[in-house]
């Protein structure tokens, strides 16, 4: 099949998934804006995207998505390697502005998926997974574990409240930020958008995409870390 077994047909399908889990995470820190704004609003927003069907089977894409992108990123690696030696990431041309992300993709994304597993413990496992298992009958803590899944305010509160959540966001939203600015332009650059008009353009708009959002990410973590911990 085209989309595994030639090279461009696994830049494409990286790309594809890169640029859905953009909108997601774009998504993640609007939703999260509201816990800035109105607490109350905010634990509506986590008890609609609780155990309903719909938001399971977005769930079941999101996850699908991550770790088709985790599984091409290693494959494209280690063939970039096998084909061009310390070359991390394939791209036809390389700015210089971003050539230390462009060579330190994997890392950046092994640190991202360490952040994740860290952030999936503090709020989704504790959240839609408790009210999946809840659903099917199987016990996934104790009855106030129930109670609170739904209760994103109270979440948050337990993670931030721990001085040492705020450190590993900072690094982990660093790492993103690094990941988004290089992976927005190149990926439009896969999907063959090459001219030198473009892609400085894209690269323009992935750079205060990035920003943006990696910045309201950070302001909400130091704002629930003041009011939560100190």
């Amino acid at each position: 099949m085209w989309l595994t077994n030639s090279s461009l047909g696994r830049k494409v399908v990286m790309s594809v998934t890169g640029l859905f889990l953009l909108l997601f995470v774009t998504f993640h820190v609007l939703m999260n804006t509201v816990a800035l704004i109105s607490p109350d609003a905010y634990n509506m927003v986590c008890e609609f995207l609780g155990a309903n069907w719909y938001a399971l089977v977005a769930t079941a894409i999101l996850a699908a998505g991550f770790i088709v992108h985790i599984i091409y990123a290693f494959w494209l690696t280690m063939q970039n390697r096998k084909a061009r030696g310390n070359d991390r990431y394939a791209v036809t041309t390389k700015p210089a502005s971003v050539e230390w992300a462009s060579q330190n993709m994997l890392v950046l994304g092994i640190v991202i998926v360490a952040f994740m597993i860290v952030h999936f413990a503090q709020f989704w496992a504790k959240m839609q997974f408790v009210e999946v298992c809840h659903q099917l009958g199987a016990s996934c803590g104790d009855g106030s574990a129930v109670l609170l899944a739904a209760d994103g305010m109270h979440h948050i509160k337990n993670a931030f409240g721990q001085m040492w959540t705020l450190p590993v966001y900072v690094i982990g939203l660093v790492a993103l930020w690094f990941h988004m600015t290089h992976g927005f332009w190149s990926a439009f650059q896969s999907l063959g958008t090459t001219n030198n008009v473009w892609i400085p353009r894209f690269k323009t708009l992935g750079n205060w995409w990035a920003t943006i959002v990696i910045g309201l990410f950070l302001i909400q973590a130091v704002v629930f870390t003041v009011q939560f911990a100190l």
